[in-house]
């Protein structure tokens, strides 16, 4: 029963299971998720749902990881959290906010070229720490590179 619910949580309710991209198709499944807590809670939100996701996160990972190699495809519950802190910065702007579609999809294209590219501290996260938490902290690096980025894009030209 441990192993089954620490695979359906690392994988994000099965999303991880995609035969193809299976980090892309976990962090854009995040953003209806990420909407709704921004929406309606603006940076209270994301926290919440970026703290949750990490503390289950490591917690099923470290379970998957007894059965699989270090940093699988299906373990997905990393791209939750990275994808969520990528909205941290603008997220009491988007609160409220039905026409921000572009900022979301943005965040989300941010996001994934540093999951992708590993720039350090993402890149030594994930190389380095060959347990739950490199699996999580890679992802978190990447979050806030993405906010980083948004915030920053935002800035110069005013997405709202």
């Amino acid at each position: 029963m441990k192993k089954t619910i620490s695979y359906i949580i690392a994988s994000y309710f099965g999303f991880g299971f995609s035969p193809f991209a299976s980090g892309t198709v976990g962090s854009l499944m995040t953003l209806p998720l990420v909407f709704a807590g921004v929406y309606y809670f603006g940076i209270n939100g994301v926290f919440i749902i970026a703290l949750s996701a990490f503390v289950i996160g490591v917690w099923a990972s470290k379970e998957v990881l007894k059965y699989t190699k270090h940093d699988p495809s299906l373990i997905v519950i990393d791209e939750v959290v990275g994808q969520s802190l990528s909205f941290v910065l603008l997220a009491n702007q988007l609160e409220g906010n039905m026409n921000a579609w572009f900022v979301y999809l943005l965040g989300f294209a941010f996001f994934r070229l540093f999951d992708i590219w590993k720039p350090q501290p993402v890149r030594w996260a994930d190389r380095k720490l060959l347990n739950a938490w490199g699996v999580m902290l890679d992802d978190v690096f990447a979050g806030i590179y993405a906010a980083a980025c948004l915030y920053i894009f935002n800035r110069y030209f005013s997405l709202f």
